[in-house]
């Protein structure tokens, strides 16, 4: 049970990053943490349900670009769980391809990052 509070929590930190760090995208107004937090759940559930189908359907095009495809499959994911969310007056909207590729990116270097210094306690 610890380590699904962790990863939730590793979750919506990169989530508040990227929408921090990203010019097109906007959070919607009055967001606080406990909206980050109901995004990252969100997210979480969309990684791991949608995300493998994906994967899997879409695996040739990510061996001929030697994984590159992946980097949209996270700008969908982000999208998505923004999408979700604002469906639901918590998520975040995104301005368009780019903004959603570097949201993507942004979230998961910082979750890779996090996951890394959280390690042992992940185990």
């Amino acid at each position: 049970m610890t380590r699904f509070f962790l990863r939730w929590l590793i979750n919506t930190i990169s989530l508040f990053v990227a929408v921090s760090l990203v010019q097109g995208v906007t959070m919607q107004p009055g967001t606080n943490w406990l909206s980050f937090a109901w995004l990252a759940l969100i997210f979480g559930f969309l990684n791991a349900m949608v995300r493998p189908i994906l994967k899997f359907l879409t695996f040739p095009i990510i061996f001929l670009t030697l994984g590159l495809f992946t980097l949209i499959i996270n700008a969908f994911m982000f999208w998505l769980a923004g999408s979700i969310g604002s469906s639901f007056h918590i998520g975040y909207a995104v301005a368009g391809i780019w903004p959603a590729i570097l949201g993507g990116l942004i979230t998961s270097l910082v979750s890779m990052l996090l996951t890394a210094v959280f390690r042992d306690e992940l185990r």
